[in-house]
């Protein structure tokens, strides 16, 4: 097993088989760079770029890690990536000296993850949301239409999706506005005018574009892991009362504009592979250009908790993992592109929420209480339905190695009240 010379506890997130990208800045500048996470550690990109221990790399010369996002570097494609890659396994590595044994640069390229302001890793220019898991696909549908209609019968197709508002994509740990919006009661005749009664969350994963294509050339799906910088959790934040009342016939807007967390580390693709496992059979055998061969499925654990203010803990309320997603990302990367959509350097594209087969495993507050029939009782006693002023939900995940994890650290968001 691969180890590195800065120690690292065999259940964090962050070992050498690791290493995921961020944007850091150091508390005493107000100059961002990229960075990778090494156990406690930042390790800064920029500072060894300056060394030249990426000369012999495709980014030499681009100063790709002295910038403010990830972008630049997502657009150099996979050769690169694993160039950067395989060097930083190479100068972390416990028996390789060039890092280890030099103190000066040492000094300078790493710092503790506490003396470090993180930022948003990738300027956003477009978001995309699926809705991929056929439990949680299923669960909703029986909610609002019954048993008979659960799925709707293009489903089983293609991987539904819409189109999110990239400019609230927000960095974990920002709090969350309730929102507001037109609401339709039961027992009203018409619309009414409030804060959300009916906050959400939905536990996904994302993954981040790297080259993209040209409009009007679509991505197989051979390929298309290819286009995968890597991964990120994230919390599709939703209002579903005003959902309800505005999704038809084009979808939601207000319900899901107003807050998605993400992450701040991004998990390379490479990092995953070794958790490759199978996904869920598809029937009927999808269409010749979402077809695929082999393990397009991972295995990742995933939890949520949440803590009310009164709560000194927080309590976990579900365990989901990645591989229940019946379509895969490599699938929807394919179907998004299929009609001639460009997708560019910084793309994120999401699950939609993940739900298994148990009803431990269900992705939201939706599914868990079953629109409110079964309310969720908390460690201290309290109930919840839906998500509650002063409520932090944490999402987290991690894929299981022997002796280490591969994970993503968290997300994390605190609901503040609506505005009067």
């Amino acid at each position: 097993m691969k180890r590195s010379f800065i120690p690292v506890e065999a259940e964090s997130h962050f070992p050498i088989q690791n290493l995921p990208y961020g944007v850091f800045r150091p508390k005493n500048s107000d100059v961002p760079r990229i960075g990778v996470a090494i156990g406690d550690y930042v390790l800064d990109l920029a500072v060894l770029d300056e060394a030249g221990h990426f000369n012999t790399t495709s980014v030499a010369g681009k100063q790709v890690f002295h910038q403010s996002s990830l972008n630049a570097f997502m657009a150099l494609g996979r050769t690169a990536w694993r160039e950067v890659r395989t060097q930083l396994q190479r100068l972390l590595s416990e028996d390789e000296p060039t890092l280890r044994d030099n103190v000066s640069l040492r000094k300078r390229a790493l710092l503790r993850q506490s003396d470090v302001e993180l930022l948003l890793p990738a300027q956003i220019g477009d978001y995309t949301d699926f809705y991929a898991s056929k439990e949680h696909a299923t669960n909703v549908g029986i909610m609002f239409r019954g048993k008979e209609n659960a799925l709707m019968p293009n489903w089983t197709h293609l991987p539904v999706g819409y189109h999110g508002r990239a400019s609230s994509v927000i960095l974990s740990g920002t709090d969350i506005r309730r929102p507001q919006g037109q609401m339709k009661l039961p027992d009203t005749p018409t619309p009414v005018f409030g804060p959300c009664r009916q906050l959400d969350f939905e536990l996904e994963l994302g993954w981040f574009i790297g080259p993209g294509n040209s409009m009007g050339q679509p991505i197989s799906v051979e390929n298309a892991e290819e286009q995968i910088f890597g991964l990120v959790l994230v919390n599709d934040w939703s209002a579903r009362d005003i959902q309800s009342w505005e999704y038809q016939p084009l979808g939601p807007f207000l319900a899901k504009n107003f807050a998605t967390s993400v992450s701040p580390w991004v998990v390379p693709l490479d990092a995953l592979e070794p958790f490759r496992v199978m996904g869920p059979q598809q029937d009927p055998e999808p269409l010749s250009y979402l077809r695929t061969k082999g393990a397009g499925a991972f295995d990742i654990h995933l939890e949520v908790y949440l803590q009310g203010e009164k709560m000194k803990n927080p309590h976990r309320i579900l365990t989901s993992n990645f591989r229940y997603l019946y379509w895969s990302m490599a699938q929807q990367i394919a179907h998004h592109t299929v009609g001639g959509c460009n997708l560019r350097p910084g793309d994120l594209l999401a699950s939609g929420t993940i739900s298994g087969p148990q009803k431990e495993t269900r992705g939201c507050m939706l599914e868990l209480t079953w629109r409110g029939a079964e309310p969720i009782r908390l460690n201290n006693g309290e109930q919840r339905i839906w998500v509650e002023d002063g409520d932090t939900v944490t999402m987290t995940g991690w894929c299981q190695g022997d002796g280490y994890r591969v994970g993503f650290g968290q997300v994390t968001g605190r609901v503040l009240p609506a505005l009067k």
